[in-house]
């Protein structure tokens, strides 16, 4: 049985595709997200969605107080990109084409690296987790978490299959803050052999994080680790103003 993309992916692929075939022109005016939403018979916020999703992949930029425009083609834009300055997680940038599958799930104490990042005491014990990320069944990334336990005590396999971040805000309540990161290159190690694919001193793409919440508190401090031709980064600047 397949299973059907959520509602605001649906959306983003006809607003895509109205791009593609030219019904909203570069650098011109899309409908308001009022109109978008009594079209599609959705709330505001599942276009907002929609939209960011969008603008995540460089077709389309806001002017603020003066709408949403079509920006046009980008040269460097690639399907396999992702926005570097973007804290959604691979569930929101990605959709139902992700899946899961989980490693390790373990609960150790903390290192002093982790009581840093964490900003916890050396008695707080730390989920120890690796999940590999497939997109369309295909090895992507492989990502290795640090959380604190405190935050998150119930988590388990079956949110760790699917999107911790939506755990986060749904489940918990607990706003995303913002993150830091230190994108830099490596040699394949024996888990990325194994499970990505590489071959020995193959390049790896690393990026390092440190995310934390609203309040100001870390939860999360981890590596995620994809091949060289598998995914990049992009940073898209835009001045409204000159767009």
């Amino acid at each position: 049985m397949k299973i059907r993309a959520p509602k605001y992916e649906q959306i983003a692929e006809e607003i895509r595709k109205r791009i593609r075939d030219g019904i909203y022109q570069p650098k011109t005016a899309i409908p308001d997200q009022n109109t978008l939403a009594k079209e599609f018979g959705v709330s505001r916020m599942t276009i907002k969605k929609s939209l960011d999703g969008l603008s995540m992949a460089g077709l389309i930029y806001t002017r603020r107080g003066d709408g949403t425009y079509v920006l046009g083609d980008i040269p460097l834009k690639i399907d396999t990109n992702s926005p570097a300055q973007k804290h959604t997680g691979l569930t929101a940038e990605l959709g139902s084409r992700l899946s899961s599958q989980v490693i390790q799930f373990t609960t150790i104490m903390p290192t002093e690296e982790l009581m840093e990042h964490l900003k916890i005491n050396h008695d707080e014990p730390v989920l120890n987790i690796i999940r590999l990320r497939l997109v369309n069944k295909e090895p992507y990334v492989l990502e290795h978490t640090y959380m604190p336990k405190k935050l998150m005590p119930n988590l388990n396999n079956r949110v760790l299959k699917h999107s911790i971040y939506n755990y986060l805000e749904k489940d918990l309540n607990l706003k995303l803050g913002g993150a830091y990161r230190k994108i830099h290159a490596d040699f394949s190690n024996n888990l990325d052999i194994r499970y990505l694919g590489s071959q020995p001193n193959d390049p790896i793409l690393e990026v390092e994080q440190v995310a934390w919440l609203q309040n100001g508190i870390p939860f999360e401090y981890s590596f995620s680790r994809n091949k060289y031709d598998t995914r990049s980064y992009t940073v898209l600047d835009i001045n409204p103003a000159n767009a």
